[in-house]
């Protein structure tokens, strides 16, 4: 890895993760295609990379939400119970199987973009309220866990960008899924990255982590979800949510975009 890879690298995970963090989402997912079309990173390999820069990326964030005393709660053993044993299948389906991303992009595609479009029109009409959406149970968000995790194994997601927008749609508010999502991804990930640096030893391929290229990201994505983390209190719910449906949005049409090409 070069200087000037290393510094894109640091600069993508920084700016991502300032604009991602404060509504749960890692960034991981808008920053796997920079690790594709700009950086170089090859397949399988851009997948345990992604999962390292949530490993390094993760405390920052963590850190701030611990702080504040906003990571205990039971959503986050839920989402962690769910989203552990599903990146593991995920992983070694992602190295034995090597599934198509077309499929993948088009689900994400179909989920996101519709959406994304109710959060932000419903976060937009202020005047009409409706009533608000019953939650999900807690046997449902942990099997919602378990897919996002079979997910992330598999493309190197974090998981919060599918978590994020369900579970506020379904009535939680932000303040309470953001901390959740960002403990579950990146218990995830370092469960992830190490399933993929262990399958390393057995298969041939480019399997294990670009290790400098994913510090490198990592260590801008966690100083930029620190201070995306340190945002979120000075930000009001509605913003919140109307980041949270642009960003859904935004992964949504990313995907359309790739599928259409």
């Amino acid at each position: 890895m070069t200087w000037s890879t290393g510094l894109l690298g640091f600069a993508a995970g920084l700016l991502i993760s300032v604009a991602t963090a404060p509504v749960g989402v890692s960034g991981a997912v808008f920053l796997l295609p920079v690790q594709i079309s700009v950086l170089g990173v090859p397949s399988p390999a851009v997948t345990p990379t992604n999962l390292l820069y949530n490993v390094v990326a993760g405390p920052g964030a963590l850190l701030r939400h611990h702080r504040a005393g906003t990571l205990r709660g039971p959503l986050t053993r839920l989402l962690v119970l769910g989203t552990v044993p599903g990146v593991v299948v995920g992983a070694v389906i992602r190295v034995f199987a090597v599934p198509g991303p077309t499929v993948f992009r088009l689900l994400i595609a179909v989920l996101l973009l519709p959406l994304g479009s109710w959060l932000c029109l419903r976060t937009l009409r202020r005047a009409t309220r409706t009533a608000p959406e019953r939650e999900l149970s807690a046997r449902a968000v942990t099997r919602l866990a378990m897919a996002v995790g079979v997910a992330g194994g598999i493309y190197g997601i974090g998981g919060g960008s599918l978590l994020g927008p369900i579970l506020v749609g379904r009535g939680m508010p932000v303040a309470r899924v953001a901390p959740a999502a960002l403990a579950a991804t990146f218990v995830t990930s370092a469960v992830g990255a190490g399933t993929y640096a262990l399958l390393s030893l057995t298969t041939t391929g480019d399997i294990a982590p670009y290790w400098s290229l994913g510090l490198a990201c990592g260590l801008g994505g966690l100083c930029g979800g620190y201070l995306g983390a340190r945002l979120q209190p000075r930000l009001p719910e509605t913003a919140l949510r109307l980041l949270l449906g642009v960003l859904a949005l935004g992964v949504g049409g990313l995907y359309a975009v790739q599928i259409l090409r």
